[in-house]
């Protein structure tokens, strides 16, 4: 089996991660020469080509299983970093840039539950780096290598990783009392919900026409949308009146208790299921990144 010169590796993942490779010269502190001779030395020993030189750059099938292969060492290496901390404690640096955890969680898993979780690892100096995309979405960056682990709404694990139940996040449909009173005087119904605008995260959030077609029974929803890509913005713009959204009620409740927001469907919410799926190796970092995340997410969301 070949061994691959992990230099080598990381320079492949800096230029995916970097998204060119004057970025990830400028990250490895090599010349942008250096960067394209390592990953052609990579791709000749591979046999095949494993960066698509398009615009954004993107890993080859070949160069994903690299990519991923250069994770795993990331992961083995700080493994061995802890276990040498404890032996010889010494004052805390910065992590290199090789040295990053990766892993994809959705935006509103972070706005709610998910920091809380992560607060004590981060303060024990674990390298971590999150990437956020929408819950239907994150699994994709660990298919492709470049996350160890993703918050997901999807069950069915890859191949080579495992997964564990998180909970239900369950989602309310709200509104300022301004707006509510103006535009739903009867709250959100199925002959209304056409004539009002939706908040949604981006492109990708399909939550509000999900709401609505399961909440009235329908096969096919089309909604007004504007498109604000934070799930505390979602939360900003609903209460500036810029119209109504579906978002945790984990984030809404206290605010509806407050009476700075109105809950449009009192009987009504939309549970998601969340599941947390991660490479399967043993790792003591991956480990203890797994329990912080399943415990908190079993105390945060419905069972």
């Amino acid at each position: 089996m070949s061994t691959y010169d992990p230099a080598a590796l990381e320079c492949l993942a800096a230029i995916v991660e970097e998204g060119g490779f004057e970025r990830a010269a400028q990250r490895l502190n090599v010349t942008q020469s250096a960067v394209s001779q390592r990953l052609r030395a990579l791709e000749a020993q591979v046999g095949s080509v494993l960066i698509v030189r398009s615009r954004p750059l993107r890993p080859t099938n070949a160069g994903q299983l690299l990519l991923k292969h250069a994770k795993q060492l990331r992961l083995l290496r700080v493994d061995l970093e802890r276990d040498l901390q404890e032996l010889a404690p010494r004052a805390a640096g910065g992590a290199r840039e090789e040295e990053r955890i990766s892993i994809a969680i959705n935006a509103d898993s972070i706005a709610t539950w998910a920091l809380d979780a992560l607060g004590p690892l981060a303060r024990r100096n674990l390298p971590l780096e999150i990437i956020t995309d929408d819950q239907d979405f994150t699994q994709e960056w660990l298919r492709s290598g470049q996350v160890l682990g993703c918050v997901t709404t999807l069950k069915k694990p890859l191949r080579g990783c495992k997964v564990v139940p998180l909970g239900a996040m369950d989602y309310v449909a709200v509104a300022a009392p301004d707006f509510a009173r103006r535009h739903l005087p009867d709250g959100l119904t199925a002959h209304n919900f056409r004539e009002v605008t939706f908040i949604c995260f981006n492109r990708k959030d399909d939550m509000q026409a999900e709401f609505v077609a399961r909440r009235f029974g329908l096969k096919r929803v089309t909604l007004a949308s504007v498109f604000v890509p934070s799930s505390e913005g979602q939360l900003r713009a609903v209460a500036a009146g810029w119209g109504l959204s579906v978002v945790p009620r984990l984030m809404a409740q206290p605010l509806i208790a407050q009476g700075s927001l109105v809950d449009l469907a009192p009987d009504y919410s939309l549970p998601v299921q969340l599941f947390w799926h991660s490479w399967n190796l043993e790792s003591e970092v991956l480990d203890a990144l797994s329990t912080a995340l399943t415990q908190a997410a079993r105390k945060a969301l419905s069972a």
